[in-house]
């Protein structure tokens, strides 16, 4: 029987899985009535994701007898459906695996099906004045064929069943919750939609005629479930070749994108080997480039065991000082040599300890840094997120932490004519303007440059931390280039100040990624305090508090017993989702 929890706000705490639920870090009366938790405990399998009827999708999965690469699978294709803003098919992602204790496959894997760029692709050919919602920007759809890769490498049940649910969600249509009716209201009303030609086929699908969209209404999407069906029947070549691939060739040619049919039938997902780290203890996994998640946290991770944290109050100055400091030194380091590996070399010292240990010399414990002192060989010029993570444990102990996205919400906006999917506008992530890095966060350092085949680099994070070889925690979130960040004070939370899983949801999130030089804070009503941001700011930090309504990231994830296998799910509170179990 599935199981499904959502704590009150200000209920107590008590001891989880054996780990001390440290109370007095968080200000007695913090957690607003917004911030409630969809928990859930189980010991056979636990899925968190952004949608609830994904979530389901991938538990009817689990208690079927699939696996969690299985689930995983269901919950990727029903949130092409049930969260299109970042769900997708016509996008990618980075799938992280931990097979397990008694897998035959002991190794710790990503699956990479990042998108890549059209042969046609040039490192010049965008401009100052092109627009991020057009059919230029859009990177060859990478998702059909990493999941398919998932599940020739470990998939247990029958591919078709697998796609079932997210059939019988665009065929019979589902119900639209109150978080999907505020996404699908904003982008119909956006002003590029409504005033673009190219965004027809999206009003058409997903547009509501007798007005807007609310909780209960009832959205059914044909052309997609006929996709979907084709997908079912062949796989990848139901997408990459035939009459998919045709109406993504002809929506390019109205468009004037690049993407052609011998883009599609190129495309391959990659098995990578996971970016490894330790820290205190554990095992940390991350996804290696062209994801540059893995390599920061694990990085980061490394800086920040020269410090102990828990000596000192955990929304203290001091705390946040060397935080902040470590930050701008992992994200200097992603834009000076991050990027595709199969174009560019990694330099390997990245995520070493001995390099660690340099980078945490210099940080001074008084005051700030300032960010261009970090690289002064990258000249800088004089004076712009939405993706979705979810999280699966089986009752085998195989691990999932799969994020995906279209890039930016409902991604270049454009709807395949016929084929009833959005498409992704991922070539934003190249950097557009060779040479050109400025205060504001523009880079343009030679790593990331625009190849053909190539794969944009990305901030996606999905983290596996392990212990004695056991999944203990599986994390990850959305968020633009606040996803590094989000998932390293993730795996703080938990490892480094022994935080239950609900307190680690709920403590603030702090961000800053070198360029522009400011720091971010959540701060929710006090939790860091007036006094705390006055310290800040007179050590040389250049402090943004977030508004009331605007949150760093959502990332849904899984705590996992190490003694008795038992699982803790919890959804994130800052956007939508459901954590189930059993």
């Amino acid at each position: 029987m599935a199981c499904h929890v959502r704590r009150r706000p200000n209920q107590p705490l008590t001891r989880i899985f054996g780990i001390a639920v440290a109370l007095s870090l968080l200000p007695t009366g913090w957690v607003s009535a917004q911030q409630q938790l969809s928990e859930a405990v189980g010991q056979q399998g636990m899925v968190v994701s952004v949608s609830p009827p994904a979530t389901r999708a991938g538990l009817d999965i689990l208690k079927s007898g699939g696996n969690a690469v299985d689930a995983t699978i269901a919950v990727e294709f029903a949130l092409a459906v049930t969260w299109p803003e970042a769900g997708n098919i016509g996008g990618g992602g980075f799938m992280m695996v931990h097979p397990g204790g008694d897998h035959r496959r002991r190794r710790v894997v990503c699956i990479d099906y990042r998108e890549t760029a059209p042969r046609k692709a040039t490192e010049t050919m965008f401009g100052p004045r092109d627009g991020r919602y057009t059919h230029k920007i859009v990177g060859v759809p990478g998702t059909v064929h990493g999941m398919v890769t998932a599940h020739k490498r470990y998939g247990s049940m029958k591919w078709k069943r697998l796609l079932e649910p997210a059939i019988h969600l665009a065929r019979d249509g589902f119900e639209v919750d109150a978080a999907l009716a505020r996404s699908l209201n904003a982008v119909l009303a956006s002003r590029s939609v409504r005033r673009g030609e190219h965004h027809q086929e999206l009003i058409r699908v997903y547009g509501k005629p007798e007005g807007r969209w609310k909780a209960g209404d009832r959205l059914v999407l044909p052309d997609l479930a006929s996709t979907l069906e084709r997908i079912a029947d062949k796989k990848d070549d139901g997408f990459y070749e035939g009459r998919i691939a045709r109406l993504i060739e002809e929506e390019m040619k109205r468009g004037g994108g690049l993407i052609t049919r011998r883009d599609l039938d190129d495309y391959r997902a990659r098995v990578r080997s996971a970016v490894h780290g330790t820290f205190r203890g554990h095992d940390v996994y991350g996804a290696p480039p062209p994801s540059s998640g893995g390599t920061c946290v694990v990085q980061m991770l490394n800086v920040l065991e020269h410090f102990d944290l828990r000596k000192h109050p955990r929304y203290s100055a001091r705390n946040l000082h060397v935080m902040t400091e470590t930050m701008k030194r992992a994200y200097c380091d992603r834009a000076r040599h991050l990027g595709d590996s199969d174009f560019v070399d990694i330099p390997p010292h990245l995520v070493s300890k001995s390099y660690a240990a340099g980078l945490a010399s210099r940080i001074d414990l008084k005051k700030a840094t300032p960010s261009e002192e970090l690289a002064p060989e990258i000249q800088l010029a004089d004076e712009s997120p939405q993706t979705t993570h979810f999280s699966v444990v089986d009752r085998r102990g195989m691990a999932v932490s799969n994020t995906t996205t279209l890039e930016g919400s409902w991604g270049a906006k454009i709807v395949v004519r016929g084929a009833g999917f959005v498409l992704n506008n991922e070539m934003g992530d190249f950097n557009w303007f060779p040479g050109h890095t400025d205060r504001r966060g523009r880079i343009g350092t030679p790593a990331n440059r625009i190849r053909p085949r190539k794969r944009m680099l990305s901030s996606q994070s999905p983290t596996i931390v392990a212990r004695n070889g056991h999944p203990v925690l599986v994390t990850g979130s959305p968020g633009g280039r606040t996803i590094i960040n989000t998932s390293l004070q993730m795996v703080l939370s938990i490892v480094e100040f022994g935080q239950d899983l609900p307190s680690a949801m709920r403590a603030p999130r702090i961000h800053h990624q070198w360029l522009p030089d400011r720091l971010l804070l959540e701060t929710h009503r006090g939790t860091i305090s007036d006094d705390v941001v006055k310290t800040l700011k007179a050590m040389g930090h250049t402090v943004f508090t977030r508004s009331r309504n605007s949150y760093q990231g959502d990332a849904h994830s899984i705590l996992v017993d190490p003694k008795t296998g038992r699982l803790h799910g919890v959804a994130d509170w800052r956007r939508n989702g459901l954590a189930a179990g059993f």
